[in-house]
């Protein structure tokens, strides 16, 4: 197994009125994230905030090319970007509370399960579970990083990245963040970058990823 230490090149945040950091996602230009009550769009480039939508939010965020996916308590809400109206909400695969990271890939949902320590992937249109991916430490942020799935780790003050096996879930690469450096959500950016959530701090930090 690889591991090696984070190397944070930039921070973000806190940002006025999103006082906590959720769910985050990319859609190629802007870098969103859930603050509770709205979900947040801001420049990456500039770290000015460009947009607010008014949906609620306490856990993952996602992505698919054209709408947003946003986890709210049991459930995902999918969100028209251009108008920020809900067009669809389906079930999450956990209760309240539990439903943490959010991503989007190969056409369907990847939910994380924080104490139960599992990985969903899900059907974006129906919520039914298509796989079941076991952990060995709690579950917050999820993506996708060309074809590799990683996911992110907070317990007390510790913190990592992971990449596992998508089929067994077997740990391939951990990258540790620093002491008292949380993970919540967590995204795969361009060139090699994550962007990770820091809960309650507000803030939100890019993570190069070695080579």
């Amino acid at each position: 197994m690889k591991h090696s230490k984070a190397e944070i090149i930039r921070e973000y945040g806190p940002f006025e009125g999103a006082g906590e950091v959720h769910g985050v996602t990319y859609d190629g230009q802007l870098v969103w994230f859930a603050s509770g009550d709205k979900l947040n769009a801001f420049d990456p480039d500039t770290g000015a905030m460009v947009r607010q939508i008014d949906v609620q939010g306490d856990a993952g965020t996602a992505f698919d090319g054209k709408h947003l996916f946003q986890i709210t308590g049991e459930h995902i809400r999918k969100i028209d970007v251009a108008t920020g109206r809900v067009l669809t909400t389906i079930p999450a695969p956990g209760d309240s509370g539990n439903n943490s990271g959010l991503a989007w890939a190969e056409g369907t949902l990847w939910v994380g399960q924080y104490r139960d320590r599992k990985i969903y992937q899900i059907d974006p249109d129906t919520g039914k579970i298509l796989r079941t991916i076991e952990s060995n430490r709690v579950v917050t942020g999820v993506t996708w990083m060309h074809g590799q799935l990683w996911h992110g780790t907070w317990e007390g003050e510790e913190s990592d990245l992971r990449r596992i096996d998508p089929e067994t879930g077997e740990i391939i690469e951990t990258i540790e963040m620093p002491v008292g450096t949380g993970v919540s959500g967590l995204e795969a950016g361009s060139d090699g970058r994550f962007f990770c959530g820091g809960g309650g701090s507000g803030k939100l930090r890019v993570v190069h990823r070695p080579k």
